[in-house]
C-alpha cells in the first residue's frame, strides 16, 4: 500500500488521464453509502469509474467490497485544479 486508502489509489488512478501537467484536483463532493462492515484484517477493494467529464469536474462512481460482499457505493465529484494557483492561495490565507 503506498500510504493511501484504496478508495485514493482507485481515484488518483481513475483521474489521471485527465490531468494535464501541473494540475491535480480536489474533492467537491461525495454521496456514499455503507453497506456492511468488515472485520478487521480483511482486504478491502476499491473501484472508481469516471462516469462524467464536464469541465473541470470530474464525476466518479465508486463501490468497495471485502472478502465476502460490497461494503460500500456511491459517487463522487472532484475538480481539476492548477496547483501552482491554488498553493498561492492556500499561502495567502495561512499569512492572514
Amino acid at each position: 500500500m503506498d500510504g493511501h486508502s484504496p478508495g485514493q489509489t482507485a481515484r488518483r488512478h481513475a483521474i489521471r488521464p485527465y490531468l494535464e501537467k501541473g494540475e491535480s484536483a480536489v474533492g467537491t463532493a461525495i454521496d456514499v453509502r455503507h453497506l456492511a462492515a468488515t472485520p478487521v484484517g480483511h482486504e478491502v477493494r476499491a473501484e472508481a469509474e469516471v462516469v462524467k467529464v464536464e469541465g473541470k469536474r470530474i464525476e466518479f462512481k465508486v463501490s468497495a467490497r471485502d472478502e465476502t460482499e460490497e461494503i460500500g457505493r456511491g459517487t463522487y465529484q472532484r475538480m481539476v485544479i492548477d496547483l501552482g494557483s491554488f498553493n498561492a492561495r492556500l499561502g495567502k490565507k495561512s499569512k492572514r
